[in-house]
């Protein structure tokens, strides 16, 4: 239908075109997606076997629907892309403050213009993106804000008397008449605020200050929640959960592989970042397992959550720390390294919440432990485990590598070196590379370097060797004569593996 042809009720009449409720839209237009196997979700990672299955259960079904789960699970996004499954234009009377369906027109004011004009009544095309209302729950919000109150000014201006029904100033939800309306956070708003929503939802009436006013609202409801809130800050009343027809719970990623898909996804890169940054694979799967750490961790609240906001940061300051390096020495290009990780901490420090034994050590200490617990782990995946070597008495293939440091030798790794003293440093270390090729299958070339660095950290965290910092930079040494020479010197970056 060429709908900018259309532009009276008495075109639309003749177009036969017929509208019809939110909900039915959303249902209609997912049933087509299902049968062109196309996915109105785009973008949501990892929830193909849970939440969309729930989520698309619940649109066939015309259900209100609360998004149930952790913060950084992609609630809001989800929410967001509802719109997707709507009409792209539907047809509203011009000058309606409610968006008015021509046919079935709810306002005085817009019965009073349909009955002047006819079917010369101006209408015009609403696009999807228009019909979606996004609402913060906080505790100053009223229920004026919502749903509307009585406008003193408006009164006195068109000199109205309060019991006309012209005086009223409509709020968010009435406003939002034929879209989706969303409550991000709900526990937060009021109780007396959520049982202002109660009529709404079960009959989709509104009342304002007694006026005698029914509007048989269309309104798609979404809301979203932390499960924390039902404790710490505030609760849903239980009659409206009752009246939220369907609670889906959302999740963390699964796995790595998921993870860094939303992260790679989600990081907002400069071009010339993309372009002069080189991240390989190995560096991209330490940030994933930072946050499975964090979400395992003693001193981190589990039910506040550890969100995916941590590994996007993480990743952009990531990069960001090797960008700062290469302009600082000029390169051209630069690859990410181990000691780049040490870049993150402010990403990391903002976003987890920590329990008593947390703040014991402090935000700093724990990103440390964080950091530290991921190289070991991701260490023992990819190199044989100091720890079994020892039980099996199999020789040790990092026994060159130990003797080095074990003759006096040290190795200062500086933030700020250019590619070419980087790769000098850790190649004046004997036995680092034949242990990367030995274990690591086609090394990549570009990958060696990195390879050969992670193998000190590793090392590191298995306290065979040691490892703290100096001015800007790290060094690594061997780990008895560290205990005696440096028995008073400030660890704070030492081993992070004696504090697990």
């Amino acid at each position: 239908m060429n709908i900018e042809k259309i532009t009276t009720l008495g075109e639309l009449k003749k177009s036969k075109y017929k509208t019809r409720p939110v909900r039915d839209e959303l249902r209609e237009n997912l049933i087509l997606a299902l049968k062109n196997n196309t996915n109105p979700f785009q973008g949501i990672i990892g929830y193909d076997q849970t939440v969309i299955p729930e989520l698309q259960t619940a649109i066939l079904s015309r259900h209100n629907i609360i998004l149930l789960g952790l913060r950084g699970q992609a609630k809001t996004k989800i929410a967001r892309l509802m719109t997707t499954l709507l009409d792209e234009y539907i047809p509203v009377i011009d000058g309606s403050e409610l968006n008015e369906d021509p046919f079935k027109p709810l306002s005085a004011v817009v019965k009073q213009i349909i009955q002047n004009d006819g079917d010369n009544t101006k209408i015009k095309w609403l696009h999807r993106n228009e019909r979606y209302t996004e609402k913060l729950a906080t505790p100053d919000v009223t229920v004026a804000d919502l749903i509307g109150d009585v406008d003193p000014i408006k009164a006195a201006a068109l000199k109205l008397p309060y019991s006309d029904e012209r005086v009223i100033h409509f709020g968010l939800i009435p406003r939002s008449h034929r879209s989706i309306f969303v409550i991000n956070e709900l526990p937060d708003l009021q109780a007396r605020i959520q049982v202002a929503l109660f009529n709404i939802l079960e009959e989709r009436d509104i009342q304002i200050r007694g006026f005698k006013i029914r509007l048989p609202l269309d309104v798609q409801f979404i809301f979203t929640a932390n499960p924390e809130d039902y404790t710490n800050r505030g609760s849903i009343v239980t009659p409206l959960k009752d009246r939220i027809d369907s609670q889906i719970l959302t999740h963390y990623p699964k796995n790595i592989e998921y993870s860094r898909m939303i992260t790679e996804q989600e990081a907002n890169l400069a071009v010339e970042q993309k372009k002069n940054i080189e991240a390989a694979d190995l560096l991209k799967n330490l940030i994933e397992m930072i946050a499975f750490e964090a979400r395992e961790s003693e001193y981190i609240d589990e039910k506040s959550g550890v969100s995916a906001r941590l590994t996007i940061s993480a990743y952009e300051n990531l990069i960001s720390t090797a960008e700062r390096r290469n302009l600082i020495n000029r390169d051209v290009k630069t690859q990410l390294r181990i000691s780049d990780l040490f870049g993150i901490f402010p990403s990391i420090t903002g976003k987890i919440e920590l329990v008593y034994e947390g703040e014991q050590e402090g935000p700093y200490k724990v990103a440390q432990i964080l950091v530290g617990k991921a190289i070991r782990n991701y260490f023992d995946q990819l190199f044989p485990s100091p720890e079994k070597l020892k039980k099996t008495e199999t020789a040790s293939p990092y026994l060159p590598v130990i003797q080095w440091f074990k003759k006096g030798n040290k190795l200062d790794l500086i933030s700020e070196l250019s590619n070419k003293a980087y790769k000098s440093k850790i190649q004046s270390v004997p036995g680092l590379a034949n242990i990367a090729r030995k274990y690591i299958a086609e090394i990549n070339p570009e990958d060696e370097l990195l390879l050969m660095e992670f193998i000190l950290f590793g090392l590191s965290e298995h306290s065979l060797l040691s490892r703290h910092t100096i001015e800007n930079g790290i060094q690594f040494k061997d780990m008895l004569s560290s205990m005696f020479s440096n028995a008073d010197d400030d660890f704070d970056l030492d081993n992070s593996s004696e504090y697990t």
